[in-house]
């Protein structure tokens, strides 16, 4: 699925409105910011007054929104701050430096309630135009020297306000709206054909995995694996920049040695839904994940990969009952897969890795050519949010 995006008129419109360049202004020069308050998770509802959790703008939102995922009760939003059409919505705080300061422009047709954590920022720019604003490397660039916090980091009204950014005029904001709306509406259309294709092959995986038309036999994981457990390491005394470092979720932080390569992760501690992974290349495993050796030949480890990944609602069933879902060890090896012959398991991790590079190998097919579209829309956004500044 290819598309060029056009961008002569854009050209046209600099060189009729701003040929010598735009102004730059600091934030707090064209625009006023408000502090959201008073709203938690569970004051939000399925119905009643339009409203943005400062989560939500991390999870939910893009470059701008219509609607709300989420509401609260009327009587409940009076008493909260609320942004209205063509505000920008900020949200201030974020475990990595790179989502705080993520910016949606509220363009629906109410007032909509905020969280705190979460900026108002009213302005009279086109509100998309200040969202993309938001993205590009030079905003990132300034707001990185005022973003403060070790575990949780955050940034402020103030510090924000100090950052500059280009205003040229309406019109140019506009076209340019329009051309990195074409490209977000590309990348939704990839992206949605993707999930149907993943939901596609969860499918095929399930059926291929539960077939017993080869024969084969129940088996109980402790019978066939022997577990590994990681070692734990700190960010704070082992940082480098080699090797990713896994736990029971997704890459934690990077380490310059590795003590696993090419495995399957199953989360330990603070387990998610999702607790079952392929990890490719080297790694460090941490204690809160495991990973696995087959104890005999009759056993192909990658079958039983797929295998786990295909019962996770199972083994996430297997944690704990407290606050934090820990894997229940004892549990887990007691679990049982049906393992077809050796030649069938070989056969059936072909069939399953070639699935799986379609959807989840950036290399090839459509994860390729969202990673191709995602680079082409940040060179263009950085490219058409460039502008030399207009001097006195």
């Amino acid at each position: 699925m290819t598309q060029t995006i056009h961008t002569t008129s854009i050209d046209d419109l600099i060189q009729q409105h701003c040929p010598n360049g735009v102004d730059h202004r600091a934030l707090n020069e064209v625009g006023t910011f408000t502090r959201g308050n008073g709203m938690q998770k569970s004051d939000l509802k399925s119905e009643g007054h339009p409203a943005i959790h400062y989560g939500e703008l991390h999870t939910v939102y893009g470059a701008s929104t219509r609607l709300t995922k989420s509401f609260v009760d009327a009587e409940f939003a009076v008493k909260l701050r609320r942004a209205l059409p063509g505000d920008l919505l900020i949200v201030t705080t974020s475990e990595d430096d790179e989502a705080v300061a993520k910016a949606t422009a509220w363009l629906g047709e109410t007032e909509v309630a905020v969280s705190g954590d979460a900026l108002i920022f009213r302005h009279e720019l086109n509100p998309t135009f200040m969202s993309y604003v938001f993205q590009t490397h030079d905003f990132r660039r300034q707001k990185q020297r005022f973003i403060s916090g070790t575990k949780v980091r955050r940034v402020s009204a103030k510090s924000l306000g100090e950052i500059r950014i280009p205003v040229p005029p309406l019109v140019v904001q506009e076209e340019i709206v329009r051309i990195l709306d074409t490209f977000t509406e590309l990348e939704a259309e990839l992206e949605a054909e993707l999930e149907a294709r993943r939901q596609q092959y969860e499918h095929y995986r399930a059926k291929m995995l539960s077939s017993r038309d080869s024969g084969g036999r129940m088996v109980i994981l402790g019978d066939i694996l022997g577990l590994n457990f990681g070692t734990r390491i700190t960010k704070k005394s082992h940082s480098g920049s080699q090797y990713p470092v896994y736990g029971g979720g997704g890459e934690s932080f990077r380490t310059d040695k590795f003590n696993r390569e090419n495995e399957w992760v199953i989360s330990r501690f603070a387990m998610s839904a999702q607790c079952v992974r392929r990890v490719q290349g080297k790694f460090w495993m941490l204690d809160s994940g495991f990973t696995f050796d087959v104890k005999d030949d009759s056993v192909d480890k990658e079958f039983v990969g797929y295998a786990l990944l295909n019962m996770q609602p199972t083994i996430f069933r297997t944690s704990t009952k407290s606050a934090q879902k820990n894997i229940d060890i004892a549990g887990f090896k007691r679990l049982q897969i049906w393992l077809p012959p050796i030649g069938r398991q070989r056969e059936l991790v072909r069939a399953l890795s070639a699935f799986d590079a379609m959807v989840n190998d950036f290399c090839v097919g459509l994860p390729s050519e969202i990673r191709a579209r995602r680079q082409q829309y940040e060179y263009y956004r950085d490219r058409l949010l460039s502008f030399e500044e207009l001097r006195a």
